[in-house]
């Protein structure tokens, strides 16, 4: 997959998840722009990467709209167009919903919909001008059948499931190419340490989900989109 051609804005990509789609997207040729509230891992996801064709944001809000069109803005200024999205922001918050719910709500309503919604909407009219492009978002497991202690994150999730299918069929002509990802439980060290008695030797690695990222962004994944698409692996 050669990804040349393309300038991919990634949000969250101080993370775990964003960095190792930094780095899968940059080794294939993108342009990359890495947009965060923080840059404490910058230079660690971009070692040994092109910085002629890396843009890294940090301060920004995604939660504010003039904030995610600003770093479009910026992506736009350093390399002309920009082609795709790939939003890895998002939270996670347990509870259950007597006791927890109506206090995470508003929380995981903002950091997993509403932050896909932004970013959607700052993104689209620059995909717009470019002719084609993409956008991925992540969403989870729990926002197809949520379970106990689920019912605010899964909500949430939902709401960007739907989000995409909406998107997706509303920018089919424009080209654009709109799918979401549900991960199985990602082997980070957060997760790690917040669940130690589960076996992470069974959990996706970010690596995992980066390429199938990359595979989306891509003009051969065009043929993909409304899809929310599982990254469970194999055991």
């Amino acid at each position: 997959m050669d990804l040349a051609d393309e300038c991919i804005l990634v949000t969250g990509a101080s993370g775990n998840l964003g960095a190792a789609v930094t780095r899968a997207l940059s080794q294939r040729g993108a342009k990359v722009v890495c947009v965060d509230r923080r840059d404490d891992n910058y230079a660690s996801a971009t070692k040994g990467l092109d910085p002629d064709r890396l843009l890294l944001l940090a301060g920004y809000d995604l939660t504010s709209k003039d904030s995610a069109e600003a770093a479009v803005a910026e992506a736009t200024a350093r390399f002309g167009t920009v082609t795709g999205l790939v939003n890895t922001v998002g939270g996670f918050r347990t509870g259950r919903v007597l006791t927890d719910a109506l206090d995470q709500w508003d929380t995981m309503m903002t950091l997993n919909a509403k932050v896909a919604l932004i970013t959607s909407i700052a993104t689209l009219p620059a995909l717009q001008a470019a002719g084609h492009g993409s956008i991925i978002h992540i969403a989870g497991q729990p926002g197809v059948k949520s379970g106990a202690g689920q019912a605010a994150y899964g909500a949430s999730k939902a709401a960007v499931i739907r989000l995409v299918e909406s998107l997706a069929a509303e920018h089919r002509k424009d080209r654009i190419s709109v799918n979401c990802i549900l991960p199985g439980t990602i082997d980070t060290p957060p997760n790690r340490d917040s669940m130690p008695d589960l076996k992470a030797d069974q959990w996706i690695a970010p690596a995992s989900i980066a390429e199938l990222i990359a595979f989306l962004v891509s003009p051969q994944g065009a043929v993909v989109t409304g899809g929310a698409i599982p990254a469970t692996g194999l055991v």
